[in-house]
C-alpha cells in the first residue's frame, strides 16, 4: 500500500487477513483474455472474513457460504460512489501494485521474439530458429531476453557469413568478427549457436553425418570422444582450426598430383596436421584406387620397414579418428578412393570400424567373423580375455557372436603378416 491509499480502502480490503483474497482477485484480472473485460466470476474456498468483505462490497447481507458470485460492475460502482477507487482493479493496484495481464504480456513477448526472427538474414540460422528446439536454445543462451537474443543472432551471423573458411584459426575468426579472440571458445553462446547451425549445414551436405550430432552408434552406445573433440571436428568441416596441431594424422605412400610436403619421402611414414590439410589441401591421386586404413600406428611402422615405397597407400586412425584423421579420410573419400578398414578385434576396435565405415564409406579389410576365427587358429598365446560391452559390427553380424563365443581379443599387429600381403599385392 502506498501512502496515498484511502484508509477506508485499507479497512475494507487491506491488511494481512485479506492478503490471500486479494491475490486470488488479482489473478482473475491477470488471466483475463486479451482485451476482455472482467465482468463477473465465482470465487470459492472463502473464509468467513473474506465472504463478509466481498458481501459488503456487493452491498448485500448474505449468509455465509464458502463461495460467492462476484458482479465486478457492482463492486466498481460501490468504490466509485464512495470515492475510494475507480474500480475493483484500481483498488487492488492501490493496495499491492500494478496488475499485469498475462495475455498482453505473452503477446508482447511473442512480438519481441518475432522481431528477433525478422531481424535474422542467414538462411540456415532462420531454419534453426523456426524449429521449437532451435528457438528454445536461443532463449536459453540469451537468458530469455529478446534484445540479448537479437544481439546474439547478429554476432552469430557475422561468423556464419565467413564460413566455410580456408583454415583460419578459431581465435582469429573470433577476433576479426567479434572483437574478442575468446568469443568462440567452447561454451560461449555465440560458439554454441554457430556450431548448431553448422551441424545443419553438414547434415545437408554429407551422406552420413553421425559424427555431427551426439547420436548412438549401432550398438546403442555413444561413440568415444568428448564434446570438445566433436566440436573440433565440426569446426574443421567449416574450415576453422581448433588446436590444429594436436593429434596429426599418420599415413604412408598416399599419392598426390602435386609436389609438396605430403608427397615427400616415399616409403617413409608422414604426419599431417589438421592445419596443413585445411590450409593446403593436397590433390590426392586416389580415384578408384584402394587406400587401406588401419587402427594402430605400429602397423604403419611395420609396413614401412617391410615394404617401404612398395607398400599400398595406408592411413592410420590412431584409435577413434580425431579431427585430422576425419579430415583426411573425408578428403580421400571425396577424391573417390576405395577405403578398406582393419582394426583390433576387440569391442573398441569394432566400434571404431562402425564409425569409419559409416562415416567415410569404407569397406572391411580382413575384419569379419571368418578372419577372426582364422586369427584365433594362428594365435599362439592370446593371454588376455575380451572385456567390455559387446558391439555389433554393422558389416558382419556374425563377428560379435564369434567374439562373444571365444572371448579373446586379437591385436591388429598380430595379423601383420596377412595384412602385409594385401599391402604388397595391391600395387
Amino acid at each position: 500500500m502506498n501512502s496515498s491509499t484511502d484508509p477506508r480502502l485499507q479497512r475494507l480490503l487491506g491488511g494481512d487477513q485479506y492478503a490471500l483474497l486479494r491475490k486470488r482477485l488479482r489473478r482473475r484480472f491477470e488471466r483475463a483474455p486479451l482485451d476482455a473485460t472482467v465482468e463477473n466470476f465465482r470465487i470459492g474456498n472463502l473464509t468467513t472474513e473474506e465472504h463478509a468483505a466481498l458481501a459488503s462490497l456487493l452491498g448485500r447481507r448474505l449468509r455465509y457460504s464458502n463461495s460467492l458470485q462476484v458482479d465486478v460492475r457492482l463492486v466498481d460502482t460501490a468504490f466509485q460512489n464512495a470515492g475510494i477507487a475507480a474500480s475493483l482493479r484500481d483498488a487492488l493496484e492501490q493496495l499491492d501494485g500494478p496488475i499485469a495481464n498475462l495475455a498482453t504480456t505473452r503477446l508482447a513477448l511473442q512480438t519481441q521474439w518475432s522481431d528477433v526472427l525478422d531481424g535474422c538474414t542467414h538462411r540456415k540460422l532462420l531454419e534453426l530458429l523456426r524449429a521449437p528446439a532451435g528457438i528454445g536454445l536461443l532463449k536459453r543462451l540469451a537468458r530469455q531476453s529478446a534484445p540479448a537474443a537479437l544481439q546474439l543472432c547478429r554476432r552469430v551471423e557475422a561468423v556464419l557469413h565467413r564460413l566455410p573458411a580456408s583454415g583460419i584459426t578459431r581465435s582469429q575468426l573470433a577476433a576479426d568478427e567479434l572483437g574478442d579472440a575468446h568469443a568462440l571458445d567452447s561454451g560461449q553462446p555465440t560458439a554454441t549457436l554457430v556450431l548448431t547451425v553448422w551441424r545443419l549445414v553438414i547434415a545437408r551436405t554429407d551422406d552420413n553425418n553421425d559424427d555431427v550430432d551426439v547420436e548412438p552408434t549401432g550398438d546403442g552406445e555413444p561413440e568415444p570422444g568428448g564434446g570438445a573433440e566433436r566440436d573440433r571436428d565440426v569446426w574443421a568441416k567449416a574450415g576453422v582450426l581448433v588446436n590444429e596441431l594436436a593429434r596429426p594424422v599418420l599415413f604412408l605412400n598416399l599419392p598426390t598430383r602435386d609436389v609438396g610436403n605430403h608427397s615427400q619421402s616415399p616409403g617413409e611414414p608422414v604426419y599431417a596436421s589438421l592445419r596443413s590439410l585445411l590450409r593446403s589441401p593436397p590433390s590426392w591421386d586416389v580415384a578408384d584406387r584402394r587406400v587401406y586404413v588401419c587402427e594402430n600406428p605400429n602397423l604403419v611402422a611395420i609396413a614401412a620397414d617391410h615394404l617401404g615405397s612398395d607398400c599400398a597407400p595406408l592411413v592410420c586412425t590412431d584409435g577413434m579418428p580425431a579431427a585430422a584423421q576425419r579430415c583426411l579420410l573425408s578428403q580421400l573419400a571425396k577424391a573417390r578412393a576405395q577405403l578398406c578398414y582393419h582394426g583390433d578385434f576387440d569391442w573398441p576396435g569394432v566400434r571404431i570400424g562402425n564409425h569409419v565405415m559409416r562415416e567415410h564409406g569404407a569397406q572391411p579389410w580382413r575384419f569379419g567373423a571368418a578372419d577372426y576365427e582364422a586369427a584365433l587358429e594362428r594365435a599362439s598365446d592370446p593371454g588376455q580375455v575380451l572385456t567390455g560391452k559387446a558391439v555389433s559390427a554393422t558389416w558382419d553380424e556374425g563377428l560379435m557372436t564369434a567374439m562373444q563365443q571365444h572371448r579373446l581379443p586379437i591385436a591388429e599387429e598380430a595379423l601383420a603378416a596377412s595384412l602385409l600381403k594385401d599391402l604388397a599385392a595391391a600395387l
